[in-house]
Formats: C-alpha cells, sequence, structure tokens
C-alpha cells in the first residue's frame, strides 16, 4: 500500500505546512487565534490543539513517544492554552515524527495494530499501514481548516499543494 519513502515525504510535508500555518497564525494576536470561527475545535489554537493531540496520540501507538496532554479529544482543543507553548510542542513534535519515518522500517508497515480506542470505547485493530495514512490525512483535514480560518483572518499562509513543496527542504 505505501512505503517508508512515501512516509518520509508526508512527515516533510507536515513540518513545511506546520511551519506555513503557524508562521501566519503567529500574525495575529492571541484573542483572533481563540475566536470561535464555527470549526469544529471553535478556533484557530483549538483546532492547532487538536491537530497535535491527534498526532500524539497515533504517534504513542506507533512508536511509543509519550501520550498526549488532553486525556479526550472533546479535551485536545484547549489542552494547550498559552501560544508560545503550543508552536514550541509542534515544532519539536514535527522533529520525532520526520525522525521516526527516516528509520522506518518496511516490514512495521505489514499486519495490524491493535489498541484500545477512547473514541470509540472499545478494542480496535487495524492494518499499520492504513493508519499511518490515516494519521497524514488527519493533519491534512485539519490544516485545511485552519488555512481557510487564517485566510477568513486575513493572514497569508503558504499554498498546500505538494508538487509546491520545495524538494530540497528538510524538516528544521
Amino acid at each position: 500500500m505505501i512505503s517508508p519513502a512515501y512516509a518520509q515525504m508526508m512527515a516533510r510535508y507536515n513540518t513545511w505546512q506546520n511551519t506555513s500555518l503557524y508562521g501566519a497564525a503567529s500574525t495575529l494576536t492571541d484573542d483572533a487565534r481563540k475566536l470561535n470561527r464555527g470549526a469544529f475545535f471553535g478556533s484557530i489554537h483549538g483546532t492547532l490543539c487538536h491537530l497535535l493531540f491527534g498526532d500524539q496520540a497515533w504517534m504513542h501507538r506507533f512508536a511509543g513517544t509519550p501520550p498526549p496532554k488532553a486525556k479526550s479529544i472533546a479535551e485536545s482543543a484547549t489542552a494547550i492554552p498559552a501560544w508560545d507553548d503550543l508552536s514550541d510542542r509542534r515544532r519539536a513534535f514535527d522533529a520525532v515524527i520526520t525522525r521516526w519515518v527516516a528509520d522506518l522500517d518496511p516490514s512495521w508497515l505489514q499486519g495490524d495494530l491493535n489498541w484500545y480506542s477512547g473514541a470509540m470505547g472499545r478494542d480496535v485493530s487495524r492494518p499499520r499501514a492504513e493508519l499511518l495514512v490515516h494519521m497524514f490525512n488527519h493533519q491534512t483535514h485539519h490544516r485545511g481548516q485552519v488555512h481557510a480560518m487564517l485566510t477568513a483572518a486575513g493572514a497569508k499562509p503558504d499554498d498546500t499543494d505538494i508538487p509546491f513543496m520545495s524538494p530540497l527542504s528538510s524538516p528544521q
């Protein structure tokens, strides 16, 4: 289905897009970032908090990294109230994802991952490759929401198209 090269490209895309969105969001006031704009997680800040939560939850399952600070999806939007703290944690966690996929063994992509899903309230088993695709898709979905909210707020995030990602750019 997928390869380590796919995961490495998507991790690079993740870092590139997060750098863009956080840069654009940093031009807004804290009140503007936290203004409820009608998105599922309310605000720019809340959606970015949830996105970090999701990445941390999946990487905890995939690689044994520490679990997210929030204990539930409902808590995820408010788990990190300070903008600088959220920004620092995002940058650091993007590096965690990038390091993990850099050494991803193709055999890891085979087989299933078993875990207890708090969201579903039961044990779940799904193919690892499918779940890794889901993590990257989840990122793209919520970053699209943030991009729209930022644009509506007058901020200027970068383009989001993979072909416009520099082949030479690398995660920081």
